[in-house]
């Protein structure tokens, strides 16, 4: 609840204005809630109550108060926020005020070094009052909402803090289990072993924990992948290298700093520095670190150990060997680095590195690297900036790496050393960023659309990239949702936490909007007497590279957007649903009214936020009366931006989704619902799904429409079903399809439907396609295309258009006919991409007839990325039937075979059975061809198995494949009975190329059997109905049969 500032009255957290008095409310008014993902340890006592008998009341208080002392001691010297006590126990959160990175290593380090610290309070309790004190701990790493620290509520709630307390129930005395999510955040830095999965009180399924047994000191929680080669960066190694030759030639002290942001590659540009001049120069690598005590000097601590050897002053004396002043120098640089406890002034501790940086480079040069300066003290970049002064004589080049956030913390640095350089890292090129994708996957097998997605979401990151593979083969690889990384999150959402409040709750205001976003816009989300200063804080969000300015759509808006994507998914994950909504709604409503009469262009936008304002309130479980005129809202803007998608595109597996979407959020009596759930059935199996998703919503729409008396609706439905049934292979379609086509058309016809007409003709030439009729089938398309076209739907008629094309393929018509006629439809497509590739289909297959395998293959091609580029997963998957004819033609069983069996596997996991028991049959035709009789006879009987009876072409081929692996196996009378069934059936059809193969197949069988005499006059047979098609290829290949069919 947010208090009025005005009057005092209690209001709702959604509340924009006081209930009571109309004060508008602030977002200082409001309190302000965050969700932020954090790790919990939540540790406790074992055995207390029998240790409470034991002791006097009194006694008992102060071994507890000894013991909560030092549990918050060690909690918060490690930056955890002591949450509360809860009897014996406690609970701290990391990431409360603030997020770091590396919170849950934190969290893990705090847990471990407790299990040390009690045992040392354990040998003062026994040595007191004869008794130990056993603790059980547990650590979790998820999402909560937290309040304002600044208004004493970082109370943290959520689902994490019940795990992290189940977990220390879970363990055993002196034991320490750790999260799913704190696992993979802190795995490389930690030893542990994993525990049976977990049953926990009120989760409905056994949580995975391991079990805490150390952590490993100064390791990172995720080793980076330094091995790979370095990718691009020539540049910038160059501008190294260069820094190098002149600390040399002049010689003197060298400073470069290479900045950019986490996970860029700075280690690795350095690093390839490094390995170039190992033979010419001493290197030196030192690390700030984070937090700790005593961590001024640490980098110098890590060069001291490389250069020395080991930590202690003598050590460092004989590296001195042969210099004035050596045991000066070396006592002052051990009590820098805590060997000695003796620390000197700051100014001797200049001195005395600097002298012994000298003395190791007079020897050679040397190169000295710090990593992660941006964590450094004041007093460590002051030491560089001496050394850069003061250094004579001796070649040093110092190396900083740091992010960004250097000079916000220390905006003065490098002021004082002109001479200094930066090389600034910019993320890798979209080529490189390929590259080093592919170099990183090595054996890993992603398909090219999950390659392209990691490719996007990393935007140029290495890190990104590198952390997203990590995923996907820890998660599997056919892993759809492509979440961000919990280490690059952890990343992500400790920079945004280090912004000033009112720029977070800028960048949050943005992250709803979107990756691109406008000042307009913002200026709308922002409490009014705040909008003067959102311009200045765009500016600082830029100036810190969270934001960069883009091309706007908008006259007078400047346009901005987020300089990564995976920077707007963190900021957008910290703002609180009902946060969420109220910013969605007023998004598009601003949206609405800035793009005026060009809005129903922006439908998927303006539906998109619409939908998010409500499902963010469903979730919360706070729907209004409101909320429900919101979503219907939503549901209109996404169904009318799934149709233009389909209209405009031919994006049928985008349409699927938006009208989807559409779908769930209109009411069920609202009457564009009903015409959405037939196009949704329509669109979902375009993109291939046959599952009994798509017979419930067609069996919904049908009720629906029936329901509603809408008898246009109702037959066009129930054509769509029938389409459904036939392919999904749950009726036989032999009956049902002309009885359907025959009750619709006259009906359509009376209604003046042209698009329902135009669907009824599609479906009455479904029953030619299967009887082999391409003719009739031919005749029903061109009915159908002149009834689409009167309709004005061009996507409908481009797909009669690519059926019809395919008709002249395996019809009568000969081959150098088809082709110019298909020359003619291709010119027509103009930008229909759909079209474009069933027409290229058909050519293919005729060019490959023609003997032009190179234009066969490069149409091909083309036509498959169309396929692959609009999702169109059921084309593609049936139409592997011509590149696999074209490879048989050329004479490559084995290609042919590797693009049926691809085919008939997609079909296979789309529930497919129409199309599909004709691959198999094509396959097991292939495969006799490869020699492969064994596997043929399988697929020849799983198509014999799913075909529908009427469907002859399927009947044909699968008797023919069959036959020939019978007589290879001596069973010649029942090889023949099938093959000259198949040759009986053909001539029922005008499937010219399919009458020839019969006949083929036949004597095939006859020679195989030894009965050869019969079998010149079949083939000489089939070579004419090859020259009467126009098949030259076909009738070449015949020709050049007898003598080899004889003598097998």
């Amino acid at each position: 609840m947010a208090a009025c500032p005005s009057c005092g009255e209690a209001n709702p957290a959604r509340a924009r204005f006081c209930l009571a008095c109309g004060t508008p409310l602030t977002e200082s008014a409001v309190a302000r809630e965050m969700r932020k993902t954090v790790t919990i340890v939540f540790t406790d006592l074992t055995d207390s109550t029998p240790l409470g008998e034991q002791l006097d009341a009194e006694t008992y208080r102060r071994v507890l108060s000894r013991y909560f002392i030092e549990v918050s001691r060690v909690l918060e010297r490690h930056g955890g926020t002591v949450e509360k006590f809860i009897g014996d126990a406690v609970m701290a959160v990391f990431g409360i005020p603030i997020l770091r990175e590396d919170d849950a290593l934190r969290a893990a380090r705090a847990a471990s070094e407790l299990r040390e610290a009690l045992a040392s309070l354990n040998e003062e309790l026994r040595a007191e009052y004869g008794i130990e004190l056993g603790v059980r701990t547990g650590v979790n790493t998820g999402e909560v909402v937290a309040g304002d620290p600044g208004e004493g509520q970082a109370f943290a709630a959520g689902e994490a803090v019940a795990v992290a307390q189940r977990l220390e129930s879970s363990a055993s005395p002196g034991e320490i289990l750790i999260g799913e999510q704190t696992h993979r955040l802190v795995r490389d830095a930690v030893l542990v072993e994993p525990v049976e999965p977990l049953t926990l009180k009120g989760k409905s399924q056994p949580v995975q924990a391991w079990r805490l047994l150390g952590v490993v000191s100064g390791a990172p929680a995720f080793a980076r992948r330094l091995d790979a080669p370095m990718v691009g960066r020539e540049r910038e190694l160059n501008e190294l290298r260069t820094a190098f030759e002149d600390t040399v030639s002049r010689p003197a002290c060298g400073l470069i700093s290479v900045v950019g942001p986490a996970g860029i590659g700075k280690s690795r540009l350095v690093k390839e520095l490094l390995a170039t001049v190992r033979d010419e120069a001493s290197v030196l690598v030192g690390r700030c670190l984070p937090y700790g005590e005593g961590i001024t000097y640490w980098p110098l601590r890590d060069l001291v150990r490389e250069a020395a050897g080991e930590l202690t002053q003598a050590r460092i004396e004989d590296l001195l060997e042969g210099e004035p002043d050596a045991e000066r120098i070396a006592s002052r640089v051990a009590g820098a680095i805590g060997i000695t406890g003796t620390a000197g002034a700051p100014e001797e501790t200049m001195w005395a590195v600097r002298r012994l940086l000298e003395h190791i480079a007079r020897e050679r040069p040397l190169i000295v690297a710090f990593d992660d300066l941006q964590w450094a003290e004041r007093t460590f970049l002051d030491l560089i900036e001496y050394l850069v002064g003061w250094s004579r004589d001796a070649p040093i080049l110092i190396v900083c790496l740091a992010r960004p956030d250097l000079l916000d913390r220390h905006p003065s640095w490098l002021a004082a050393t002109p001479s200094a350089t930066s090389v600034a890292l910019e993320p890798l090129s979209p080529p490189e960023a390929e590259a080093l994708l592919e170099l990183l996957r090595g054996e890993t097998k992603l398909s090219p659309q999950l390659l392209t997605r990691i490719k996007d979401a990393a935007e140029g990151n290495p890190l990104f990239v590198e952390q997203m593979l990590a995923m996907l083969t820890e998660n599997g690889t056919t892993a759809t949702d492509l979440a961000i990384p919990p280490t690059i999150h952890a990343l992500l959402a400790a920079r945004l936490d280090r912004l000033e409040p009112e720029e977070r709750a800028v960048i949050e205001r943005a992250s709803v909007i979107g990756k691109e976003f406008w000042r307009g816009a913002i200026a709308e989300l922002t409490p009014e007497d705040e909008r003067k200063l959102a311009g200045a804080r765009l500016m600082t969000l830029t100036r810190k590279e969270f934001i960069e300015p883009s091309r706007s759509i908008f006259p007078q808006e400047d346009g901005f957007r987020f300089r990564h994507i995976l920077i707007r998914d963190a900021a957008y994950l910290g703002v609180p649903k009902e946060t969420r909504a109220q910013l969605h709604e007023r998004y598009a409503g601003w949206l609405e009214r800035a793009a005026g009469e060009r809005a129903s262009e922006l439908d998927e936008i303006l539906g998109y936020h619409l939908e998010q304002a409500f499902r963010n309130r469903q979730e919360l479980g706070a729907v209004g009366v409101g909320d429900h005129e919101l979503a219907g809202r939503a549901g209109e803007r996404l169904g009318a931006a799934g149709r233009r998608a389909i209209a405009l595109r031919g994006d049928v597996s985008g349409a699927a989704n938006l009208i989807s979407r559409a779908v769930s959020l209109l009411p069920s009596e609202h009457p564009l619902r009903r015409e959405l759930l037939t196009e949704l059935g329509s669109a979902l199996m375009r993109t291939g799904d046959f599952s009994e998703r798509v017979d419930d919503v067609l069996g919904e729409a049908l009720a629906a429409a029936a329901a509603a008396g809408d008898k246009r609706l109702e037959l066009r439905t129930l054509i769509e079903r029938e389409f459904f049934r036939a392919y999904a292979g749950s009726d036989d379609p032999s009956e049902t399809i002309p009885a359907v086509a025959a009750r619709a058309i006259p009906l359509l016809e009376e209604l003046g439907d042209d698009l329902g007409l135009a669907k009824a003709w599609w479906l009455n030439s479904e029953i030619d396609l299967r009887a082999g009729r391409w003719g009739a089938r031919a005749a029903s398309l061109e009915r159908a295309l002149e009834h689409a076209r009167r309709a004005g739907d061009l996507r409908e008629a481009a797909t009669y258009v690519s059926l019809l094309a395919l008709s002249l393929v395996y019809g009568p018509t000969p081959a150098p006919e088809a082709i110019q006629r298909c020359e003619r439809l291709l010119d027509d497509a103009q930008d229909d991409r759909s079209q474009e590739a069933g027409v290229r289909t058909a050519l293919a297959a005729l060019h490959a007839m023609q003997g032009d395998f190179e234009r066969a293959r490069e149409l091909w091609e083309r036509a498959r990325a169309i396929y692959e580029e609009f999702a169109l997963r059921h084309r593609r998957a049936v139409r592997s039937l011509v590149p696999a004819a074209i490879d048989l033609l050329a004479g490559d069983p084995d290609e042919a075979v590797r693009e049926l069996r691809w085919g008939y596997e997609a079909l296979e996991q789309m529930g497919e059975k129409g199309a599909r028991s004709t691959l198999a049959a094509y396959l097991a035709d292939a495969l006799c061809a490869q020699g492969q009789y064994d596997e043929a006879k399988r697929f020849s009987e799983i198509s014999e198995e799913i075909a529908a009876s009427e469907d002859l072409v399927t009947q044909i081929v699968w008797r023919g494949a069959r036959a020939k692996v019978l007589a290879r196996r001596g069973e010649a009378d029942r090889a023949e009975s099938l093959a000259r069934e198949a040759v009986g059936l053909v001539e029922q059809t005008d499937f010219l190329d399919l009458q020839a193969s019969a006949l083929l197949a036949l004597a095939d069988v006859l020679a195989a059997s030894g009965r050869s005499g019969e079998a010149p006059a079949l083939i000489e047979l089939a070579r004419g109905i090859y020259e009467r098609k126009g098949n030259l290829v076909g009738a070449q290949n015949a020709a050049g049969l007898p003598a080899a069919t004889l003598e097998s």
